[in-house]
């Protein structure tokens, strides 16, 4: 029986380019735009972690609400890389991870299936493509447990999937939710 995979939402970043937190920001629906992209993890994942950059935050408690075992990252404004050292390092027996941005709650469910799926049928590093754009969520193998551990800086995990190009497994999609993240208030919610 494989490890099954855990997911890893992104949600330590400070979000000035928003000016507010836009973590908590209300899609049209009234959610918070990190409980939109919690929830969508949690209908695919059984285990989910959430790395933000304060446990006591409102960000942090409405994770937890919604499933979510909440890690806080100390060197989060280190960047991206240190979050997902940070919730790799808090799933050690993980059979793989899918690292999934907590400023993107337009990632259709199908698509986070489809690279959850192909992870567990043996995928080194599996993304969606929309338009020849590699998007997002990224899952990785167990096998890159002590490279995702070691990142730093906010390059992500950027190098690690170009040192493995040869076995990037895309999986085509038409829904640009896997390119779109929320950056500023005016930015649509909906694509």
């Amino acid at each position: 029986m494989k490890k099954s995979c855990t997911g890893i939402l992104l949600a330590a970043g400070q979000g000035t380019r928003f000016g507010s937190n836009k973590l908590l920001h209300p899609l049209a629906d009234g959610t918070p735009m990190a409980v939109a992209c919690a929830r969508n993890l949690r209908r695919v994942l059984l285990h989910c972690i959430a790395v933000v950059n304060d446990r006591h935050s409102e960000v942090a408690r409405l994770l937890a609400e919604a499933g979510m075992q909440v890690i806080a990252n100390p060197r989060a404004r280190d960047g991206m890389g240190t979050s997902i050292a940070c919730g790799v390092a808090a799933s050690p027996n993980a059979g793989g991870w899918l690292i999934a941005l907590a400023d993107m709650p337009c990632i259709p469910v199908s698509v986070i299936e489809a690279v959850t799926d192909r992870l567990a049928q043996g995928g080194d590093i599996v993304a969606p493509v929309c338009q020849g754009q590699r998007g997002h969520p990224v899952g990785f193998a167990a096998q890159h447990a002590l490279a995702l551990r070691s990142l730093q800086a906010d390059r992500g995990a950027r190098d690690i999937i170009a040192a493995h190009r040869d076995t990037l497994v895309l999986i085509e999609t038409q829904d640009r939710g896997v390119l779109h993240d929320i950056d500023t208030p005016a930015s649509p919610a909906d694509i």
